[in-house]
């Protein structure tokens, strides 16, 4: 079985040469992206290219003449979590964005305390809690996943303390009533549609196998994604989370032979996963979102990550070119999923901070009420916390590198 899926892999490899850079999120966007899910006249997909840092985006440095008192940020946030990559891909991109503002202006210092939820609904109250009682902390970037930012919600909105999530997309969230809860992308309320209209419309699949963990990330994206795809669904399978045996999903997905398998979860379980479907002989598409983005997924599944394509309401870091070599040089490692949304994030608290705001209600007033551009998108917020601009794109695993693939907003 390992030598008739390496031969699968080394055909596949050669129909999508690219002749790709080292960085996970780049790709020459005048090169054809001839895409191949495993089947028989794989559809060929033309690739878009990453699009160039906006001429007005807002960065952190601002114009250099901030003033502010001793006042802090937090990234509060998965650090060394199960999932920790994702977490790590924000807080580095946060890190830069206050390194940047605090060198280029002396007059206004901010400092940035970090808080590992470790991603967990169960962890993340308690480290909430202290940031909540640090009363020089006036804005949070964070929290990184929807279950943990369920669990903490009403307890920021309580303290008054504005949150800027970089990441969690579950569309639930700014449904509760909280005032202080602010989406800096868009939710799998729109990721669903994106991943439908791609797998039909592009893969042309018509039979779908939706695999969801047990996360409030994964149940409410499948159950989007699923309902979107309507007829197309011939099976709908559920894992858990930390689980690595995968026989009897596997053994479900062979029995109704659909063309692709959509995943809705996190990357450790998506690795075993993966590797265990195509071990068993499936050669149609897989597709993955946002929670699999991510170096370690390519790691830890090998030859059998080669193709799958993956869905994220992010933009490619590729044409960010001055952006991903600061970030590389503060971190020693290359941006990727929510690193530039963590740096947008981060800059719109540091706006407001560098003019003299210095309350907890004043920033969050600043960012209830704030439009501005950053280098991944417009940035205003309706009144439930969600933006009014929302892209998603679709990237795709080839020669062991994830490069981007189709703007789906244009689609």
């Amino acid at each position: 079985m390992y030598r008739a899926r390496l031969v699968r892999v080394l055909a596949l490899t050669a129909a999508l040469s690219l002749g790709v850079a080292g960085c996970a999120q780049n790709t020459d966007p005048n090169t054809e992206n001839n895409s191949d899910n495993g089947q028989a006249g794989a559809p060929t997909i033309q690739a878009d290219p990453a699009p160039p840092p906006p001429a007005n985006a807002a960065l952190p440095a601002g114009d250099g003449k901030g003033k502010c008192g001793k006042v802090s940020i937090a990234y509060i946030g998965t650090i060394a979590g199960a999932s920790a990559a994702l977490g790590l891909n924000i807080l580095n991109g946060v890190k830069l964005a206050v390194d940047e503002h605090n060198e280029a202006n002396p007059g206004c210092q901010v400092t940035l305390k970090q808080f590992d939820s470790e991603g967990s609904p169960d962890k993340a109250p308690a480290v909430v809690t202290q940031a909540i009682s640090d009363e020089s902390i006036l804005g949070v970037v964070g929290l990184a996943f929807s279950g943990e930012s369920k669990a903490v919600g009403k307890s920021f909105n309580d303290a008054g303390l504005v949150t800027v999530t970089p990441s969690a997309t579950n569309p639930d969230l700014t449904k509760n009533g909280w005032k202080t809860f602010f989406r800096g992308l868009g939710n799998d309320a729109v990721q669903a549609p994106a991943v439908s209209a791609f797998i039909e419309n592009e893969l042309k699949a018509k039979k779908v196998c939706v695999v969801r963990d047990d996360s409030e990330y994964g149940i409410g994206l499948a159950d989007l994604t699923a309902k979107a795809l309507g007829d197309k669904v011939v099976c709908d399978e559920q894992v858990k989370t930390q689980q690595k045996e995968f026989s009897a999903v596997v053994g479900a997905i062979d029995a109704a032979a659909p063309d692709a398998v959509f995943y809705a979860g996190y990357y450790p379980e998506a690795a075993p996963f993966v590797q265990q479907l195509r071990d068993n002989g499936f050669e149609g598409s897989v597709v993955a979102p946002d929670g699999v983005r991510d170096d370690e997924f390519v790691k830890n599944a090998g030859e059998a990550a080669e193709g799958v394509y993956l869905s994220c309401p992010c933009l490619p870091s590729a044409g960010f070119t001055e952006f991903s070599k600061a970030y590389k040089a503060k971190s020693n490692r290359e941006p990727s999923t929510y690193s530039p949304e963590g740096y947008d994030a981060t800059t719109i608290l540091l706006s407001g901070i560098d003019r003299g705001l210095n309350t907890r209600a004043a920033l969050l007033d600043w960012v209830k009420n704030y439009k501005g551009q950053g280098l991944t998108k417009q940035f205003q917020w309706n009144a439930d916390g969600e933006l009014t601009q929302t892209p998603v794109w679709m990237y795709q695993v080839k020669d062991g590198k994830i490069v981007q693939l189709k703007d789906m907003s244009k689609s």
